[in-house]
């Protein structure tokens, strides 16, 4: 007789436009490539480098809307003025085979989340401070000046909303986040933390 499969465990990461969520998360992977990714579906338009399927699915805002319709979302907000959604069967899958899986998702999702998977894992990725928070979206130069203003007033909205989370990880060097946040998966599973 096989051993049961022990459930995955949902682990939200959210954190303002900027911050360094996808840079984090890469160096998340590597440190753990056991960790599954939850590729979200989006409606906005692919940014150089993004590849569909990887970075996000991409879809249009008709497409999505009927996903909504049929109940194929574990969460879904519209941020920024563009929808993005987790899908559900995707996410159970990889927890029903026992793997952990990351969801890189705003505050508006992380909330919905909170009443319907209690038990997730909920980090929230902090910019050292407010100024290194609005030099990286500026550096990043992939919006209009109408754009980034919607991004950095949402950011200081979605600041707001730290505290919510059960964990608050600044992020002053990539790799050091990208430990820390392993060590909280970690700990919430009773292993040991701290890798050599």
């Amino acid at each position: 007789m096989s051993a049961a499969v022990r459930p995955g465990r949902l682990v939200v990461v959210s954190g303002p436009s900027g911050v360094g969520k996808d840079t984090v998360l890469r160096a998340l992977f590597a440190l753990n490539p056991e960790l599954r990714y939850s590729v979200s579906y989006t409606t906005r338009a692919p940014r150089p480098g993004e590849v569909d399927g990887t970075s996000y699915s991409f879809v249009d805002e008709p497409a999505f809307l009927a996903m909504v319709e049929r109940g194929e979302f574990l969460e879904w907000a519209r941020v920024h003025g563009n929808l993005y959604g987790t899908s559900l069967a995707r996410v159970r899958e990889c927890l029903a085979r026992g793997e952990d899986v990351v969801l890189k998702i705003d505050v508006q999702g992380a909330a919905q989340l909170r009443g319907r998977v209690p038990e997730a894992i909920f980090i929230f990725l902090l910019p050292p401070s407010a100024e290194a928070l609005r030099q990286r979206l500026q550096a990043r130069d992939t919006e209009d000046e109408e754009s980034l203003a919607v991004r950095e007033a949402d950011a200081q909205r979605e600041l707001a909303e730290a505290e919510r989370y059960d964990h608050q990880v600044v992020n002053d060097q990539v790799e050091r986040a990208a430990g820390e946040i392993l060590d909280i998966v970690a700990a919430s599973r009773g292993e040991n933390v701290g890798r050599a």
